[in-house]
């Protein structure tokens, strides 16, 4: 029999998701992992075409993943975006100064100053972790899809995250992957179309972890929703 969720209304787990960066060695059963993603697979898709794929891993997979993509990240080989550009060129406001303020304030949580490039880069190097997180989760699309397929990507993202927080767990969508995309290919057999769009982190959060009190703001209603309402 399937996991059941118990923990949160989707009011809560909305409320109470947040990107953890540092989690505890809790396993998580491969049972919940996939109630998880069946319960996000509602997610909606235009013409119901599901593009989402997700690969899983955990133990010695995750293990082998990490270790090959740390490498990478110690030695700074080349990596770069896997035919699409995720950040904008060039930034404007106000997504500017969000941008800066959450980076300020994690960095700050975390006692790394500004110019320690040192830190900066460990930081940046817990992703290839998962942050520690007993399950990683990689997602690809085929890059024949059109931009439907990437909005639908994006549902199927926040209903795996939401999902997550009605069995008591947290996770950490990490677009940071797609640094890496040819090493993930290679290690991950993924067929030739299939674009790495990003990572994700499912665990237990560390409540301990002074980067887990980060709270970021959101805008009010008002700066970004106009009514027409006659």
């Amino acid at each position: 029999m399937s996991p059941q969720p118990t923990h949160c209304s989707v009011f809560e787990a909305l409320r109470t998701r947040g990107s953890v960066r540092a989690f505890l060695p809790t396993p998580v059963p491969r049972e919940t992992v996939e109630a998880i993603l069946q319960a996000a697979s509602r997610a909606p898709s235009g013409a119901n075409i599901q593009p989402w794929k997700v690969r899983v891993v955990a133990g010695q997979a995750r293990a082998r993943l990490c270790e090959r993509l740390m490498r990478a990240h110690d030695q700074e080989e080349p990596g770069h975006q896997d035919g699409y550009q995720y950040y904008p060129a060039e930034w404007f406001e106000p997504y500017l100064s969000r941008r800066r303020a959450t980076g300020f304030s994690l960095y700050a949580l975390l006692g790394i100053e500004r110019g320690d490039h040192q830190r900066m880069k460990a930081q940046l190097g817990r992703n290839y972790q998962f942050f520690d997180a007993p399950v990683g989760l990689i997602f690809t699309l085929d890059r024949r899809h059109g931009m439907s397929a990437w909005i639908d990507l994006g549902a199927f993202l926040q209903s795996i995250m939401l999902a997550a927080r009605g069995f008591g767990l947290d996770t950490c969508p990490q677009q940071a992957f797609a640094r890496f995309h040819r090493l993930i290919r290679e290690e991950m057999d993924l067929p030739g179309d299939d674009i790495v769009v990003c990572g994700m982190a499912l665990g237990h959060a560390d409540p301990d972890a002074p980067e887990n009190h980060l709270r970021t703001e959101r805008a009010p209603v008002e700066a970004f929703a106009r009514f027409h309402w006659e």
